[in-house]
């Protein structure tokens, strides 16, 4: 006899799981979006489905223990490295793809 075809049904089937967000997560999305506060609060109480007089304590924590952001500029980007030698060269090539000759 034939062996039985395994049905490919259960082999494809994907299950998602949702999990929401710990609040200290989104947080920590809220403040990548805006240094305001308020509109912090606003957020991340709306991520999580609390009130936002949940969530303020939570953000007011958070902003105090983060370090201030400072814009870094370009010639710092490239001063950073151990060796001052100047700015970092970066090369990019292209290979050209193979062609086959038909016989």
């Amino acid at each position: 006899m034939l062996a039985k075809k395994k049905s490919s049904e259960n082999q494809n089937r994907r299950v998602t799981r949702v999990d929401p967000p710990a609040l200290e997560e989104a947080v920590a999305a809220a403040q990548g979006l805006t240094d305001d506060i308020e509109s912090q609060i606003e957020i991340a109480a709306q991520l999580m489905g609390m009130s936002e007089d949940e969530v303020r304590p939570v953000v007011m924590k958070a902003a105090v223990s983060a370090p201030a952001r400072r814009p870094l500029h370009l010639a710092d980007r490239f001063s950073m490295g151990e060796r001052n030698e100047g700015p970092k060269v970066v090369v990019v090539e292209r290979k050209r793809p193979r062609l086959v000759m038909p016989r």
